[in-house]
C-alpha cells in the first residue's frame, strides 16, 4: 500500500514524498520513503516498489541493511566515542530534514549531494555549504567499512568536484579588517560610560583589550579556568582550541603578552572561569555597540587578527607569533608576514588597566 504527500520547501518549492509500507497483522513492518520534484516521478517509483515487494522474497531483501541516510546519521552521532561539536551537531541535524536524509543509502548518488548543496545555497554562503559537505563526508567515510551500509564514498568526492566547479562551495574569505585606535577609543569610551550608568554589564572594557592582546577567540576565551594560568611562565591552558582537525580535547598552552596577562589579573576571581560569561553575550554586546556607534564592518574576530598583526608589527617570529595565537601551521600565519614592522601602536595605550598584583603576592 502506498501514498503520496505534497510537501512545501522553505524555499517555497514543493516537493512529493512516495510512502509505500506493508502491514501483517494490522502492524506495519516495513515502510519506505523516497521524496521527488515531480508528481509523475513519485508514482512511477511507488509502483515499482509495489511490485517489488510483491515479488517472492521482495521483502526479505527489503529487511536488508539499506536504511535511510538519516539513520546513518544517527547512528553515526550516537556510536561516536569522540564528542560531537555543537557546530557539526547543528549541521547533521540540519541535514536530517532535507530531502537526502529519507533515501536509501544504496540510491544515493552525486547529484542527490549535489541537489542538497543548491537547496543550501540559496540561503548559505558557499564556505558554509563547503563545512555541509565535509561534515556529511565524515558520514560516507565510515559507513560502509564500519558498519556495511551501501553508501558510496565515491559519490560525495564526485559531488565535492562538482560543487567546486559551480561555485556552489568555496573557502572562507580572508578578512583584513582591523579596527583603529580611535575606533577602540570610541567603543571602550561607550563601554566606560555604560559601566558607570549599569555597573552589572559584562566587563567589555577588559574584554576587548584582551581579545587583541591574547589574540583569543571568543568561545576560547570563555573556557578559559583561573587554574589554567601559568602566571609564572606567562602562559595560559586554552581548553577545545579550534583546528581543522579536531576540536574536543585539543587543549594546547599558548604564551600570553605581558599586556594580556595583566589583564587577567585585573579580573575580578567571582567563578572558576576568568571570563565567566557567554560567547553570545560579548558577540551581541559588541554588535550592538558598533551598530550604535555607526562603526560598519567591525566584528569581534577581527581584534584577534588586530591581536597577530601586532605581535608581527612588534618583531615577532612566526614560531613565537604562533605560540601565542595557538596556531599549529606557521603557514596559516604567512599570511602576516607581508606586514612591515612599525612598532608598536598600542604604546602608552590609556586603555590598558593598572597593573595588578601577581596572584601570589595577592594571595599573600
Amino acid at each position: 500500500m502506498g501514498t503520496i504527500h505534497t510537501r512545501q520547501r522553505k524555499d517555497g518549492s514543493v516537493s512529493y514524498q512516495a510512502q509505500v509500507f506493508i502491514r501483517r497483522g494490522g502492524q506495519i513492518v516495513h515502510r519506505e520513503v523516497q521524496t521527488f520534484d515531480r508528481k509523475q516521478a513519485a508514482s512511477a517509483w511507488l509502483e515499482k516498489r509495489e511490485s517489488d515487494l510483491a515479488q517472492p522474497g521482495g521483502l526479505q531483501r527489503a529487511f536488508a541493511d539499506d536504511p535511510p541516510l538519516g539513520d546513518i546519521i544517527q547512528r553515526y552521532v550516537d556510536e561516536s566515542l569522540k564528542a560531537i561539536g555543537r557546530t557539526k551537531a547543528q549541521v547533521l541535524n540540519a541535514i536530517k530534514t532535507h530531502d537526502i536524509a529519507f533515501k536509501k543509502a544504496s540510491s544515493i548518488r552525486s547529484a542527490d549531494i549535489v541537489g542538497l548543496a543548491k537547496t543550501l545555497s540559496a540561503t548559505r554562503a558557499p564556505q558554509t555549504v563547503a563545512n555541509y559537505l565535509s561534515h556529511l563526508g565524515a558520514i560516507f567515510a565510515i559507513a560502509r567499512p564500519a558498519w556495511s551500509y551501501p553508501l558510496d564514498p565515491q559519490a560525495m568526492k564526485d559531488a565535492f568536484v562538482v560543487c567546486k566547479r559551480l561555485g556552489l562551495t568555496g573557502k572562507s574569505k580572508e578578512r583584513d579588517r582591523r579596527p583603529t585606535l580611535d575606533e577602540l577609543d570610541t567603543i571602550l569610551t561607550h563601554y566606560t560610560d555604560r559601566q558607570i550608568r549599569r555597573p552589572s554589564q559584562l566587563p567589555m572594557t577588559l574584554i576587548v583589550p584582551f581579545a587583541i592582546f591574547s589574540t583569543r577567540r571568543q568561545e576560547e576565551m570563555v573556557t578559559i579556568l583561573w587554574r589554567d594560568l601559568d602566571e609564572k611562565h606567562c602562559r595560559v591552558l586554552v581548553r577545545d582550541m579550534k583546528n581543522p582537525g579536531e576540536k574536543i580535547g585539543n587543549n594546547v598552552w599558548c604564551d600570553l603578552t605581558p599586556e594580556a596577562l595583566q589583564i587577567i589579573l585585573a579580573m575580578p576571581r567571582t567563578s572558576d572561569r576568568i571570563f565567566p560569561f557567554t560567547t553570545d553575550a560579548i558577540s551581541a554586546s559588541f554588535t550592538r555597540a558598533c551598530q550604535f556607534l555607526g562603526i560598519e564592518d567591525l566584528h569581534f574576530h577581527d581584534l584577534r587578527h588586530d591581536g597577530i598583526s601586532r605581535l608581527m608589527e612588534i618583531g615577532y617570529s612566526i614560531p613565537r607569533a604562533a605560540s601565542v595565537s595557538g596556531h599549529r601551521s606557521w603557514q596559516s600565519l604567512k599570511r602576516y608576514t607581508h606586514i612591515r614592522q612599525q612598532g608598536d601602536k598600542y604604546e602608552g595605550w590609556k586603555w590598558l588597566p593598572e597593573r595588578a598584583k601577581p596572584l601570589s603576592e595577592a594571595a599573600e
